[in-house]
């Protein structure tokens, strides 16, 4: 299976179900892995077989930067159902990163998988 990947995407956004996490954008961390066939992309050397990285990314930020979800796990669905629905994506694998939420870790979050890997 070949495998398309972003990571480290900073967005910022509302997120947070204290009140205080709502009155400011806080940075979340996005790190996607998605299944995606690049033979007919390489072999025709054609942008337009390929899944375009900065298109899934510019998509993503858009989406987050509008949310205003209370959990980091509402987030991760509606970014894992936007990118298989919209970009044709069979599997991916999603990590959401909090940073900063816990003031002892380095960043919290979860990590999702959705789909049929191929």
């Amino acid at each position: 299976m070949d495998k398309v990947y972003i990571r480290g995407l900073e967005v910022q956004t509302v997120i947070g179900i204290y009140d205080w996490e709502r009155k400011a954008p806080q940075k979340l961390v996005i790190d996607l892995e998605m299944a995606w066939s690049i033979a007919e992309a390489a072999a025709s050397d054609n942008i337009e077989a390929a899944l375009n990285y900065k298109s899934v990314s510019q998509r993503i930020i858009a989406h987050v930067e509008a949310s205003r979800c209370l959990l980091i796990e509402t987030l991760a669905e509606q970014i894992a159902t936007l990118v298989r629905n919209e970009f044709s994506v069979p599997w991916l694998q999603l990590e959401l990163s909090k940073p900063g939420a816990v003031g002892e870790a380095q960043s919290v979050g979860v990590k999702i998988e959705r789909g049929e890997a191929v």
